[in-house]
């Protein structure tokens, strides 16, 4: 019997025998209930919860500086607060010499993160504000970091950083996108094709937050969003390797979007199925499995929709959001031409 063949025998023989707990870390990927879920509108008849906001002129929108604006933007140098353990990339929350409270990332999801919030705020979703800088001097760090000792230098200088405002954010917890109070509106369709726009397949409902927001007036609003949006401009599933799942013209470029078309629905590609090397981590496969459906059936009324307004973007803020995020050259170009042909896709429905 040949190696390969003998392999997979061998691997599949395993997931038979047990099937059992592979069910079980399936179920508990999905459970519900789970401590700190969001699945009510608002605490009281006066509070406004809200997904989306009519955006007010999508072609004058500042994609550079994002949803934030220039008059948010960081100014370091920074002092180190303390480690953030939470998530894959290494997090460290920091204050800016104004004393603002920032949360610095570092690795694979810094620069892809940046763009995506710019996309999904200009067509009227919520996002954090974020920012990306190519150098950050950071004082007064620990002897020893927990995570990303690799990635910064000796004096406290951190490369390719992105760094999101956490001055009078918190949320109150998180929702799921199957038990949600937008569910079944063109809001919610929406948000999903964005997701496929910009190829976040990294969906899971705890990357979900959901914050109460006072304005001015007295106005309580609880707004949903999706906050961790990392996992975005590579590949449509979860790779083998960080450096093609995320922030990857080249696999940006070449997945497919659109999946399938039918008369009053569209299927699209994102989330795809995870690299096969995840069939060894059972629980991890069949979570994103279960993910799939996020992206399929969409009416395409609803996917139109957010095509004719990410169609009101001018070539130039598109560049903007990819140039804030430190892109340039070929990259930049590729990942522009790319996200320019989805948006052509999306108005031809």
């Amino acid at each position: 019997m040949p190696l390969n063949k003998q392999i997979l025998t061998f691997f599949w023989t395993g997931v038979i025998l047990v099937g059992p707990s592979t069910a079980i870390a399936q179920k508990r990927y999905i459970t519900k209930g789970t401590p700190g879920e969001i699945t009510q509108a608002g605490s009281s008849p006066a509070v406004l919860t809200e997904l989306w906001r009519e955006p007010k002129q999508i072609g004058s929108e500042n994609l550079f500086y994002g949803p934030g604006g220039k008059e948010h933007e960081p100014h370091g140098p920074f002092t180190f607060v303390k480690e953030d353990m939470s998530g894959t990339n290494p997090k460290y929350d920091v204050r800016d010499e104004d004393g603002v409270k920032w949360k610095i990332k570092l690795g694979a999801e810094a620069r892809p993160e940046t763009v995506a919030t710019r996309f999904v705020w200009a067509v009227g979703y919520h996002a954090d504000e974020d920012y990306f800088l190519p150098e950050a001097e950071v004082k007064g760090l620990p002897a020893h970091l927990r995570r990303g000792r690799k990635m910064v230098a000796a004096n406290g200088v951190m490369h390719n950083v992105r760094l999101k405002r956490e001055e009078g954010e918190k949320s109150e917890g998180y929702w799921r996108w199957r038990d949600n109070p937008f569910t079944g509106t063109r809001e919610l369709y929406g948000l999903r094709v964005m997701m496929a726009v910009i190829s976040n397949w990294d969906l899971k409902d705890d990357n979900n937050s959901v914050r109460d927001e006072k304005r001015k007036g007295g106005e309580e609003r609880r707004e949903y969003e999706v906050r961790d949006l990392g996992a975005s401009f590579g590949s449509p599933g979860e790779g083998a390797t960080h450096a093609g799942s995320k922030g990857n013209v080249v696999a940006y470029r070449r997945s497919k979007f659109i999946k399938r078309e039918g008369r009053e629905f569209v299927d699209f590609n994102i989330p795809a199925r995870p690299a096969m090397i995840f069939l060894f981590n059972p629980h991890e496969f069949f979570g994103r499995m279960n993910l799939r459906w996020i992206g399929r059936h969409i009416p395409r009324e609803d996917a139109k929709w957010v095509g004719d307004m990410l169609g009101q973007l001018s070539h130039d803020q598109i560049r903007d959001a990819f140039r804030a995020a430190g892109y340039s050259g070929e990259e930049l170009d590729g990942f522009t031409s790319a996200f320019e042909g989805r948006i052509a896709e999306l108005k031809e429905l």
